[in-house]
């Protein structure tokens, strides 16, 4: 019974080769797939596309290891998948075009304080949403970022006005302070002993 275990955990249940060729399969696909699909779904801007990327290793979990659930057939599948990851990445690294038709381009989603609703729109990204990404940054409200920019990963970077609010708050009360230690010496001054009143 102890042999069957064994067996059973370790024998393949697919071709080797099939083994190799299905995550490659997957692989490229799910590139191709998130790449189309945009950097909203890389960015999880909402519980809608979180759990689209939650479902989608689910779903192309068989398409990887096809009738074979076999301890080997699995380590496998991984470890296609992470050496042809690794030969990507290398290869990439070393070629900007193809980089840039991989992972895409920067955009522009605020300019000069002015939101591009076209580019939302082509984002698919709601003012709304762009405001819950402000306030993770810290920001209060969108009138306070200069630039807002969708990285290809699908974070979004913002760059608030000049100068900063908080600057601002920081300039008012120094001027305050000085307008108080002015007011203080006045006093000061008007109440020393020997001056004429």
């Amino acid at each position: 019974m102890n042999a069957n275990i064994w067996n059973d955990m370790f024998q393949l249940g697919v071709p080797l080769l099939e083994k190799i060729i299905r995550p490659l399969i997957v692989y490229v696909f799910l590139i191709v797939g998130l790449r189309l699909a945009g950097k909203r779904e890389l960015a999880q801007l909402n519980p809608f596309d979180l759990v689209v990327l939650l479902t989608l290793s689910n779903t192309v979990q068989n398409a990887i290891i096809g009738n074979d659930n076999s301890v080997s057939g699995g380590i496998i599948g991984a470890t296609a998948l992470l050496v042809v990851n690794y030969l990507v990445v290398r290869f990439i690294y070393g070629h900007n075009k193809i980089e840039k038709i991989v992972e895409g381009n920067s955009d522009v989603l605020i300019e000069n304080g002015n939101i591009d609703m076209g580019r939302l729109q082509k984002e698919v990204i709601t003012r709304t949403e762009l405001l819950a990404a402000a306030h993770r940054q810290g920001f209060s409200t969108l009138d306070q970022i200069e630039t807002a920019t969708i990285e290809p990963d699908g974070a979004i970077s913002f760059i608030g006005k000049q100068p900063d609010p908080s600057m601002e708050r920081h300039n008012e009360l120094v001027e305050r302070l000085d307008q108080i230690n002015r007011e203080l010496d006045e006093l000061r001054s008007s109440l020393k002993p020997g001056v004429n009143h």
